[in-house]
């Protein structure tokens, strides 16, 4: 269990960082607890590899400030405990596996060989073998052996699962698991598909427009979450009762005479029972409801129509 006065895995306070063509991200507020697997998550373009480019030390903030543990990203108090996993999964297609892995260790000073052997070997891939040669998921297991035998205590995966079929996705997040498991490392993963996320992420950061627009605890944040479905009300444009606050509302709609949304309150909504039927969303609803929906009109976490 992470200590109370241990620094967060990965906090930032005001970070930006602009582009020639605008602001990839611009006052990012946040803060990452170690030892928890957290989702990173957000529409294209919502800054997500920028996050992780500035995690690493690969981009510099233009505003603002990030820390690894309470380091600065890039040097070597961060650098010695991060490994990260891009998403074009960058190796040399004309090494083996064999010289793959012996490059890794000539690296990294405490490459941890035996584990990263391990890895391999449980993917029936040979050591002999080209990296050119193999297929998506066998240089997804790679990639992750490299980073495991790295011993991180933060690994950055951004989309892992991309490219991958059904079955090779369930492997290697297995495989993922498996190695946070043993080790406790805190994982902070971004990917697109939702309903895979919701039985391994215990921590959500969600990105919109470059900036965050929800963050916390899963079962928390679901917790807080209300979908009520019921008979449109006639009298309401929006077919929702008329006692509902509608800051509160995160999304709503109406198709034929039925009307449902998404609303964020940690108290009773106080609805009749017997028109409106309440219950809690699943974490791929949730952060589903929160894509779809204008972030202008969406209460803030933690603002007062939330808590009281």
């Amino acid at each position: 269990m992470t200590e109370p006065t241990a620094p967060a895995a990965l906090r930032a306070t005001r970070l930006g960082r602009k582009f020639r063509g605008g602001w990839a991200l611009r006052d990012c507020d946040f803060e990452l607890p170690a030892g928890r697997v957290t989702a990173l998550v957000g529409p294209n373009g919502a800054g997500k590899s920028t996050l992780f480019h500035l995690a690493t030390g690969l981009l510099r903030p233009t505003e603002g400030g990030i820390s690894v543990f309470g380091a600065e990203p890039g040097t070597p108090a961060a650098r010695d405990r991060t490994a990260f996993l891009a998403q074009d999964k960058p190796l040399y297609p004309r090494f083996t596996v064999e010289e793959t892995l012996r490059f890794g260790r000539e690296l990294n000073t405490d490459f941890d060989q035996e584990s990263a052997e391990r890895i391999v070997r449980a993917g029936n891939i040979r050591p002999d073998v080209r990296v050119g040669t193999l297929s998506p998921g066998q240089c997804t297991r790679i990639a992750l052996a490299l980073a495991f035998g790295k011993r991180p205590e933060l690994l950055l995966l951004d989309e892992p699962l991309a490219s991958l079929d059904p079955l090779v996705r369930v492997e290697v997040m297995g495989l993922v698991m498996a190695e946070v498991a043993d080790r406790g490392t805190t994982v902070v993963m971004s990917s697109h598909v939702l309903s895979e996320l919701e039985s391994v992420c215990d921590h959500v950061l969600l990105l919109q427009h470059g900036a965050v627009r929800l963050q916390g605890d899963t079962q928390q944040l679901c917790a807080e979450h209300v979908r009520i479905t019921g008979r449109a009300e006639e009298s309401a444009p929006d077919g929702l009762p008329a006692a509902l606050d509608r800051a509160a509302v995160v999304e709503s709609a109406v198709t034929g005479r039925q009307a449902r949304a998404l609303v964020r309150t940690s108290g009773s909504l106080g609805l009749a029972e017997d028109r409106w039927i309440t219950e809690t969303p699943s974490l791929e609803d949730l952060l589903l409801a929160y894509l779809r929906s204008d972030p202008a009109r969406t209460p803030a976490p933690g603002a007062p129509e939330a808590a009281a």
